[in-house]
């Protein structure tokens, strides 16, 4: 249509300039009938040339432009009938410039995401059905046992299936948690507010110091004032997973130290307790969902393998960093927040 558009241009073009020269050569008077006829004639054959070649050269030129502008759009068209069949297509081809290029990078940019969100979904699925099938395997076996009277109930009993279905129920909280955060990362919203983290690492220190106490453990804090834009549940949920953690791995002597300075804008907390050194190979999967470096004492201890995930989804919210360091015996966890 467009091509029809410009030789239809063209041709008018050319009749109207054909017409007005031969008016203009026709009243000057300088030449005879067959002088005029023959200037007509020529002046004709060069606009025909001129217009065949102005149309043909028009057109590829056009038909060149409008496929590199179009292609991209006629991949995103085809890619988007297969996202609808279920199948995710190849990345769009993005040889486009301005908006025609900006709209195959976010295309490309949202099929990429729609692939990690559906692999991480079904990665969490597949971890969440085995962290569940061995406590419920036991309920199963141990209620169906005590119908069947195989077994007698007794407190002891009763206590291993309570902390049972108490593990469970934590498993799934953490996940609830988990999955808030996740989306808080993906969304980039929160209810952040200016808080003094000072105050908010002794408040989670606090609330360890009996339990402490009954292992004659000390913990000790040290952390510089200052007020950052944080979210205080969530920032509270890291520390405490970070004490628990220290809590449960503490092996030696010394107390466990909590400090908090400021290092080049970042606001640098860190949790130090004795205890046996984390692998180098293992400092960047402990923070994965369900990943555990002694599996038979957390299952015993009830542990999920979802605090540290936590902990790392959080810190993402917040732009900052989590990782773990070991020196001899000492592990020390770590994380920042900027301070700007």
């Amino acid at each position: 249509m467009n091509i029809v558009v410009i030789a239809s241009a063209i041709l008018l073009s050319g009749f109207a300039i054909y017409n007005t020269a031969c008016i203009l050569v026709d009243s000057m008077g300088d030449l005879n009938a067959v002088q005029q006829a023959r200037f007509n004639s020529m002046l004709f054959n060069y606009l025909l040339i001129f217009t065949a070649l102005t149309i043909i050269t028009g057109s590829v030129f056009h038909y060149y432009l409008t496929k590199k502008l179009t292609g991209p759009v006629r991949q995103i068209i085809s890619s988007t009938r297969q996202m609808r069949k279920g199948e995710y297509p190849e990345p769009v081809n993005n040889t486009g410039h301005g908006e025609v290029g900006e709209l195959a990078e976010h295309f490309n940019g949202l099929v990429r995401q729609l692939k990690s969100n559906d692999a991480d979904r079904n990665k969490l699925v597949a971890d969440l059905s085995h962290e569940l099938r061995t406590p419920l395997t036991n309920l199963i076996g141990y209620l169906k046992a005590l119908r069947e009277g195989d077994i007698e109930g007794d407190a002891e009993l009763y206590h291993s299936l309570l902390n049972e279905s108490k593990r469970i129920t934590e498993l799934v909280e953490q996940m609830e948690l988990l999955k808030e955060w996740g989306e808080i990362s993906s969304h980039y919203y929160s209810e952040f507010e200016n808080e003094d983290i000072s105050n908010l690492i002794e408040q989670c220190a606090g609330m360890f110091k009996l339990q402490l106490n009954n292992k004659n453990i000390t913990i000790t804090t040290k952390s510089e004032v200052h007020e950052l834009r944080l979210n205080p549940e969530g920032i509270q949920q890291v520390l405490t997973n970070l004490i628990a953690n220290a809590v449960n791995h503490y092996q030696g002597d010394g107390p466990i130290l909590i400090e908090g300075v400021i290092r080049n804008d970042f606001y640098h907390i860190s949790v130090s307790n004795p205890g046996p050194p984390v692998p180098e190979v293992e400092k960047e999967r402990i923070f994965e969902r369900f990943y555990r470096m002694d599996c038979s004492r957390d299952r015993q201890t009830g542990g999920s393998g979802l605090g540290l995930a936590i902990a790392k989804e959080i810190i993402d919210a917040h732009n900052g960093e989590i990782g773990v360091v070991s020196k001899e015996n000492i592990n020390t966890f770590w994380f920042t927040l900027p301070v700007h």
